[in-house]
């Protein structure tokens, strides 16, 4: 059997940026995960002693606090430098650029829309910056139900699929007087799912390596899905099962951009030996 990795897949640019931050940390703590792989978390915590605190308020004066990449709500992150607690940021650049962009437009009298999840913590942090409050939306059927005034400002969570949002910009726009639509999709996760795509329509089977609660891996095994009905999404090499693999001559591999290395190796290995 074939097994071909994507042209893009695995750690992006604020992953790796947040995980050269943690060990440059050590004897610290991140506010909630730190990326969304709890086999990365465990490997900070054990060889560098980066531990997790889910909840901002056990921090104390002295300690160290690093923002994790999704970044956190606003009222926090100045509770915790008001607390005297030394605040380590490794919020990922492409989400801090939403954040602005929410606080900016808010002020100037936009109506702010982000696309995303509202309980995803990256939309919570970006939604917490928009000085006038801010809509969540998932779907045009969601936008349908609410009212705007004449200008509106869409933001979209960095890792959300470019046609959905596409669509909300569609649906906005000969509906209001000024829609001013920002690119905040991560070139990374646009890579990705181009390549993701582009694998699934020849593999005639897709393993997708990645937390489940990985906002961008569930993308990926969306995107893969719907051109590979024999796609799995999986954490690490021990979800594989050998009968997925019967009969099967063409394996493609991706990964989300919170899966180390290291996890992406050992399935390749376990899926050479079925």
């Amino acid at each position: 059997m074939k097994i071909e990795l994507a042209e893009n897949y695995g750690f992006c640019f604020g992953v790796k940026r947040a995980i050269k931050i943690a060990e440059e940390n050590m004897n610290s703590a991140t506010y909630g995960p730190l990326i969304h792989n709890s086999k990365e978390i465990a490997r900070l915590d054990n060889d560098f002693k980066v531990s997790l605190i889910e909840d901002f308020q056990t921090f104390k004066a002295g300690d160290k606090a690093i923002v994790r990449t999704h970044g956190i709500v606003k009222d926090e992150l100045e509770q915790l430098e008001n607390s005297g607690v030394e605040v380590v940021d490794a919020t990922c650049p492409f989400v801090t650029k939403p954040q602005e962009i929410a606080q900016e437009m808010s002020e100037k009298g936009y109506d702010v829309v982000i696309f995303g999840d509202e309980a995803h913590p990256e939309i919570k942090g970006v939604k917490s910056y928009a000085t006038h409050g801010a809509k969540v939306v998932t779907s045009v059927t969601e936008l349908e139900e609410l009212k705007f005034h004449e200008r509106i400002a869409l933001i979209a969570q960095t890792t959300r699929k470019v046609e959905e949002y596409m669509e909300i910009a569609n649906y906005l726009i000969p509906r209001h007087k000024e829609v001013r639509v920002f690119n905040t999709i991560c070139n990374a996760t646009f890579e990705n799912q181009e390549a993701v795509r582009k694998l699934s329509k020849k593999a005639d089977i897709m393993i997708i390596i990645g937390g489940k609660n990985s906002s961008n891996t569930k993308q990926l095994f969306s995107i893969a899905n719907k051109y590979c009905s024999n796609s799995y999404h999986i954490e690490d090499e021990k979800e594989l099962e050998n009968d997925w693999f019967c009969d099967k001559k063409y394996c493609g591999v991706t990964a989300g951009a919170s899966t180390p290395d290291w996890i992406i190796q050992n399935v390749v290995n376990s899926i050479e030996k079925v």
